[in-house]
């Protein structure tokens, strides 16, 4: 109680060595803390204390104050919880750019899978798909048809670079992405513009512990970490219903395929 109130620096409880760097709101510790012409410091490791102990006058504001860095938010919560939709609304309202995670590593790799790959995309493998073309072009030249299903198989085996198959793998069967392929993604949107000036809300990320473990290690703090929690009954409402009628539609589809290949099999025995 007898203690003169402290003044702290510029950044006051944020390291003034992530800021300056990297641009980042890094909270600081007290036992990283240095004292600079009556003012107290805050840094995030030894590391940074040492840096500014060697040249304090980079890191301190001179004639106008320490710029602040952008919004920075990370919005979680369970598939069906009004992540996306939420997201979308506080990105426009703030103009800062809006980061489905989820949906970034699906167009990483859609050029070679040409299609979205993970549970809620995996539709039931329909026979009568693949045999239609076969059927309908037996009634003109069946030799043609297997030489054009074969070619038409080798242009669909598209080889994954290691990056695109951890991807897959971490969308197909939730697991985990290797830290340097977080290092190719995450990075990016702390350190490289647009993202460093105008600021973000990440949708979707981090997932897990692990996940928020590497925000941590890399320095990169978001200023605001949401998570929205619904009850079951809600995210069933919402989900159930479109999932219901796209699997309607696919059962009708079959049903019309199986008329379709029953009429052709008819032609094929005359």
């Amino acid at each position: 109680a007898k203690e003169k109130k402290r003044h702290m620096g510029d950044a006051k409880h944020f390291c003034p060595v992530s800021l300056k760097e990297n641009f980042v709101l890094y909270p600081g510790l007290h036992e990283y803390a240095a004292k600079y012409q009556e003012k107290i410091y805050y840094f995030s490791t030894s590391e940074c204390r040492d840096k500014f102990l060697k040249n304090p006058e980079e890191y301190v504001a001179h004639n106008e104050p320490i710029q602040a860095p952008p919004l920075r938010v990370c919005l979680l919560g369970t598939h069906g919880a009004g992540k996306t939709t939420c997201a979308r609304q506080i990105a426009e309202k703030l103009g800062i750019f809006h980061i489905q995670f989820e949906e970034y590593l699906q167009e990483l790799i859609l050029p070679k899978t040409k299609k979205k790959v993970g549970p809620h995309f995996n539709e039931e493998p329909e026979d009568d798909d693949n045999e239609m073309p076969i059927l309908s072009e037996e009634l003109e030249d069946l030799s043609q048809t297997m030489t054009k299903t074969e070619t038409e198989k080798s242009k669909q085996e598209v080889e994954l670079t290691d990056e695109e198959e951890a991807i897959r793998a971490n969308l197909m069967d939730n697991e985990a992405l290797p830290p340097e392929v977080l290092d190719n993604i995450i990075c990016d949107w702390w350190k490289k513009e647009p993202f460093r000036s105008t600021g973000f809300i990440l949708d979707g990320f981090p997932r897990t512990v692990d996940e928020a473990q590497y925000l941590s290690e890399q320095g990169l703090c978001p200023d605001v970490a949401v998570y929205i929690q619904v009850e079951e009954s809600d995210v069933l409402d919402r989900l159930f219903p479109p999932r219901l009628k796209k699997w309607k539609e696919r059962q009708y589809k079959k049903m019309e395929n199986k008329k379709k290949l029953k009429d052709l099999k008819a032609k094929i025995r005359v």
